[in-house]
């Protein structure tokens, strides 16, 4: 069965971008580049597993977050999913990173 984990809009030991008029496009910059060091850090998701961008809705509005996509059948991409979830090598932002953050002009980096 195809489901999804919630891995976070961004490592969770740094701060996020701010609520505000450019939130929503400063949020999905930041999870296009975690996902991205994400795929540097974990590999590319296996087999049929994607990492991607989901809009939630929320008390304040909306927010996005990145998530895997995987199969619950397959133990490879069920693995890789929750790896990706708990790594602590994707506590903070590595280099790349947050030079591609700079380059978004959309976080405290820029």
């Amino acid at each position: 069965m195809r489901d999804y984990i919630t891995i976070g809009s961004f490592p969770n030991g740094v701060s996020c971008t701010s609520l505000g008029d450019d939130y929503y496009k400063g949020s999905r910059a930041e999870c296009r580049v975690f996902i991205n060091q994400i795929t540097r850090v974990m590999g590319h998701p296996p087999n049929n597993a994607n990492l991607g961008i989901r809009t939630f809705a929320h008390d304040f509005g909306n927010c996005v977050e990145v998530v895997c996509f995987y199969d619950t059948n397959d133990e490879v991409e069920t693995k890789y999913a929750f790896d990706v979830k708990s790594s602590e090598a994707l506590k903070y932002w590595d280099d790349i990173a947050i030079n591609e953050l700079k380059e978004s002009g959309f976080s405290a980096f820029a």
